[in-house]
């Protein structure tokens, strides 16, 4: 995988200052996230999907990443990746892992003593993995001083179900900041702070959220998985496997694209390759991501 994939990218948006952490790269084939189809489909699109999102090989480039956001005095991650020391068989990428995550983020300035909130886009486990970390045979809070903010409505749905990935996250990365007294249950329209707040972004899975950020005139938001992959603003309508309700999805990826397309504001996709940040263009034609 090409080394540009890993480079340190970060934005301003007014006052806010937004890094992006990866933790691992991938190259996918198209069918391993979208089974019903192939890139031979996107041809059309290749203008403005490769050479950042489908590769020479015709896979696509994915990007597992954090966003660590500074806003005033407070100090945030976006979404855990996840995590070193997880079992996960079924995705040998990340089967206990042994990362440098968090001595990258002591080293960008944000040491895990110093966060203040955790946000998680959703519950799977690839976004909560760091909210723990193993100390003595028990998963521990990550981040002993930050409170971490549940959407409600994604905590009710995932407390009772199996995880669907055989990665034991409600037992490793979810229950254990629970038990620690570390969580706070919120509305999906939560405010965060004067210049962060979610969006209802359901359909991935029921309590999904986005992260909108405003300061000084200026906009950005983190997507979460409501996009995987920049492919699906050309076709929103396509089977993500990874969606709990496909419909639902499709109409919140639709809904999204009539709200910040054509607009300035910036587009963070959490499982975007490099660049990750661009803005929604549509025309008659249909939506597309520039870079």
């Amino acid at each position: 995988m090409n080394d540009r994939l890993h480079e340190q990218l970060a934005w301003q948006i007014g006052d806010v200052s937004i890094t992006r952490l990866v933790e691992v790269v991938l190259d996918a084939p198209v069918n391993s996230l979208f089974p019903d189809n192939r890139v031979e489909e996107l041809a059309k699109y290749f203008s403005w999907l490769k050479p950042d999102f489908i590769n020479d090989a015709g896979n696509m480039n994915l990007s597992i990443h954090a966003f660590l956001i500074k806003a005033g005095g407070l100090k945030m991650i976006v979404d855990t990746c996840a995590g070193n020391n997880k079992d996960l068989p079924l995705f040998p990428e990340w089967n206990r892992m042994n990362n440098p995550f968090l001595e990258n983020m002591t080293r960008l300035g944000f040491a895990p003593e110093t966060i203040d909130r955790v946000m998680c886009t959703h519950m799977h486990f690839d976004h909560v993995g760091w909210n723990t970390v193993q100390m003595n045979g028990k998963w521990v809070p990550t981040f002993p001083n930050a409170r971490y903010l549940y959407a409600k409505d994604e905590w009710e749905f995932w407390k009772d179900h199996e995880d669907p990935y055989g990665a034991n996250t409600i037992e490793h990365a979810l229950l254990p900041v629970v038990d620690a007294g570390l969580v706070d249950l919120i509305e999906a329209d939560h405010q965060v702070c004067e210049e962060i707040s979610l969006i209802p972004t359901p359909g991935h899975t029921p309590g999904h959220v986005s992260v909108l950020i405003r300061s000084r005139g200026e906009e950005a938001v983190i997507t979460g998985d409501m996009f995987h992959h920049p492919l699906q603003m050309a076709h929103p309508e396509w089977i993500d496997m990874a969606d709990t309700s496909s419909k639902v999805a499709e109409k919140t990826r639709r809904d999204f694209m009539t709200r910040f397309g054509n607009q300035p504001s910036l587009v963070l996709g959490t499982h975007f390759a490099t660049p990750t940040g661009g803005h929604i263009v549509g025309d008659a034609a249909g939506y597309r991501f520039k870079t």
